[in-house]
């Protein structure tokens, strides 16, 4: 059976939208990283085409995901596996 997608935390990192796998595991714990208004797991696989809203400390930023990776090389650039939609700034004080 031919796998698709990739666990949601490990694309976060692959794709550098995260430091690090443990931060974005956090993050998607915590419901910062929504598809359709919903918070996504952390096993979530990630699709071509999805759309993702994720929310940082102070801003928030709409990513399309337009490939996803079999494994991480070297030949695989990480700012040509997304596509910002938008970004936007927050007050901190709206997560408290």
């Amino acid at each position: 059976m031919k796998r698709s997608g990739m666990r949601l935390d490990k694309f976060m990192k692959v794709a550098r939208l995260a430091k690090r796998r443990g931060e974005a595991h956090e993050a998607l714990e915590h419901g910062r990283i929504t598809k359709d208004g919903r918070p996504l797991k952390p096993a979530y696989q990630v699709k071509p085409g999805d759309v993702l809203v994720v929310h940082y400390a102070t801003r928030v930023v709409t990513v399309r995901i337009r490939e996803v990776p079999l494994r991480m090389t070297p030949a695989v650039t990480p700012a040509s596996l997304y596509e910002i939609v938008e970004t936007r700034r927050d007050e901190p004080a709206e997560w408290i």
